[in-house]
């Protein structure tokens, strides 16, 4: 008997979940298209930024390495 009542648990929290994630989505403000141009611009200037410093880095470590290796 317990059984039954674990399986009918299960169930119903699956569901209740759903309604729970529907009800919170309701809730959500959405940012509008200009935000999101806004901020995924910001994004792709972040990144850029990032890959040089990660080339420039590479590129003087491995000149360094090149200098202790051919010592």
């Amino acid at each position: 008997m317990a059984e039954k009542k674990v399986e009918k648990k299960k169930r119903g929290s699956i569901a209740l979940w759903f309604r729970e994630m529907k009800s919170e989505l309701k809730k959500v403000t959405w940012p509008t298209a200009s935000q999101v141009y806004k901020n995924t611009v910001i994004v792709l200037i972040v990144c850029a930024i990032f890959a040089v410093i990660t080339g420039v880095m590479d590129i003087v470590l491995k000149y360094g390495v090149s200098l202790l290796h051919n010592i």
